[in-house]
């Protein structure tokens, strides 16, 4: 199971909303949904989101078995 927990506690962190994402740095509205109900992503988009929030992988998304 896809969990982007750690994702929402990064952004957190550094001071950055899903209205940045989606109106200062050019993701979408349906990418951030997708985020939202833990659906899968692109490797772009996760490339995309480490660059814009300065961290790795570990610090977007986690894996965990059902």
């Amino acid at each position: 199971m896809i969990s982007y927990e750690p994702l929402w506690q990064t952004m957190k962190d550094r001071g950055i909303t899903t209205y940045t994402l989606i109106y200062k740095n050019g993701f979408s509205a349906y990418t951030i949904t997708n985020l939202k109900r833990n659906k899968s992503i692109t490797m772009n988009t996760l490339e995309k989101l480490c660059a814009v929030l300065n961290c790795t992988p570990n610090e977007i998304v986690t894996f965990t078995q059902d």
